[in-house]
Parts: structure tokens; C-alpha cells; sequence
């Protein structure tokens, strides 16, 4: 018996994971631009060691592409606001200083001018550096991506001024990671130097005064989680089934 309760808590130990992604997916259902990923799937694994080979072990098979289907489109009104279309990405400097994509595309300006998001992530130009606003100018985006800043105090005539295009890529036709720090990334084979990688055949287009909801369905998530327990409880019933068993296999022995 002691091989069933071993499989069993090894359906336990390795179903942590699930929890572990539910959870993550609930906490970020009311995020701006939040993406699902690490998809768990269980199969049966031969154990190694000691023993026969015919002895197999539950294991998760963790997969933690970043899932780009669209989440529900909120209209704001906000000329800061941005949504990305299809499967636009958007580049910003991660706390690292290195190059990373998101899909959160609620932006501001900080206290020195620059456009950063929601996560004071700065959003970095196609020639790869912060786009700074002068301060007081009124800033309009492009379906896409153009940053044009206009003084107030102008003639209404007066064109606004270009200070840069946003870093948009199209990654429809590659997969992107999430990294340590929930940015996006590509896998290795479709990254370049400096972390970017081509974009792909459709244009990348932004939906200006705008915001993308988290694609999380939370029922879903919800029923998932339900499910999770049940199957804890359905585990833990059996460890305790397979130690019954024993204690009356030992009683019949002691009795004999």
C-alpha cells in the first residue's frame, strides 16, 4: 500500500502548480492588459531509483507560453490610454534595463517627462530609447503608434510636434515567455541580440482612448479551482484508504 499513498501524495505535491497559476490568474482578473500563461498539463511519468520499472510516478508538464487571445475592450476616452490590436506587442524597459513587451497599455508621464505605463515601465521608441514629453504639452498617440506633444499656448493651427513611435511588434507568428519579473519575452530561437525579434506580416496597430481587460475568464477559473479541491480531497481520501488497508492486511497478519 505504501505505493499508493506514495502516487497519491505525488499527485499533491505536483498539482501545487495548478493551484499556484489559479491563483496567480484570480489576483490579476481586474489587471490592465494581463495575459494567461503557464498551462499545466499531468502525465504519467516512469519513476526513477530503486525498484521495478513498471512503477509510475503523476507529473506536471508546465508550459509558460503567454497567451495572446484579446481580453474585453473598455473604452475610457483617455487620450493616454492605449490598446493593442490582434497580437501587438508593446516594448518597454524592464527594472533590469533590458528590452521586454506588454500588453498594458495605460500610460502617463512621470515626474521627469517620460511615458511610462501603469506598471512605471518606460515605453521605449522604435530607436530603442524612453519617449520623453516636454513638460505641460498635451500628448496625442496614433492608431499607429506616432506620439505627437502640442503646447497648450499654441495657435490652434499650429501642428503638434512628432517625439517618437512607440516600439510595436506584431508577434503572431512567434511565442513569447514570461519573465521573472511578468514581462514578455521571446524564446530563444526568435530573439535577437538585444532581446527584440521581427515582427511579424501584420501591421501592429493601437486603439487610441482605450484599454484592453485582462483575458482571465474568472468563472473558468473559478470552476478550475473547485476542481483542484475536489481532487485534493479525492487524494488525500486515499492515502488515508491506503493506510487502512495496511493496518488490516498487519491485523490479519498478527492474528494468523
Amino acid at each position: 500500500m505504501d505505493r499508493l499513498a506514495f502516487t497519491a501524495m505525488a499527485s499533491i505535491n505536483e498539482r501545487r502548480l495548478l493551484r499556484e497559476q489559479l491563483n496567480n490568474e484570480l489576483a490579476n482578473v481586474s489587471t490592465v492588459g494581463f495575459k494567461k500563461s503557464f498551462d499545466n498539463a499531468m502525465v504519467a511519468v516512469k519513476a526513477a531509483g530503486d525498484g521495478f520499472d513498471t512503477r509510475i510516478q503523476p507529473f506536471i508538464e508546465k508550459m509558460n507560453t503567454v497567451s495572446l487571445e484579446p481580453g474585453l475592450l473598455m473604452a475610457t476616452g483617455n487620450k493616454m490610454d492605449i490598446a493593442m490590436q490582434d497580437k501587438t506587442v508593446m516594448g518597454i524597459q524592464a527594472p533590469d534595463g533590458t528590452l521586454a513587451f506588454t500588453r498594458r497599455g495605460d500610460l502617463q508621464l512621470n515626474s521627469s517627462g517620460v511615458l511610462q505605463n501603469g506598471s512605471m515601465h518606460p515605453v521605449l521608441s522604435e530607436q530603442g530609447g524612453p519617449i520623453t514629453i516636454p513638460a505641460g504639452f498635451e500628448v496625442q498617440i496614433t492608431k499607429d503608434g506616432d506620439v505627437y506633444a502640442r503646447n497648450p499656448v499654441q495657435p490652434v493651427q499650429e501642428p503638434p510636434v512628432n517625439v517618437g513611435k512607440i516600439m510595436l511588434r506584431d508577434a503572431s507568428q512567434i511565442s513569447l515567455m514570461r519573465r521573472p519579473d511578468t514581462l514578455f519575452t521571446p524564446y530563444p530561437e526568435f530573439r535577437t541580440g538585444n532581446g527584440d525579434f521581427a515582427s511579424g506580416g501584420k501591421n501592429p496597430q493601437l486603439v487610441p482612448g482605450a484599454l484592453e481587460a485582462s483575458n482571465v475568464n474568472p468563472i473558468t477559473a473559478m470552476v478550475k479551482l473547485i476542481d483542484f479541491s475536489r481532487s485534493f480531497e479525492t487524494q488525500v481520501r486515499t492515502i488515508k484508504e491506503a493506510k487502512s488497508l495496511d493496518e488490516a492486511g498487519s491485523s490479519m497478519l498478527k492474528a494468523r
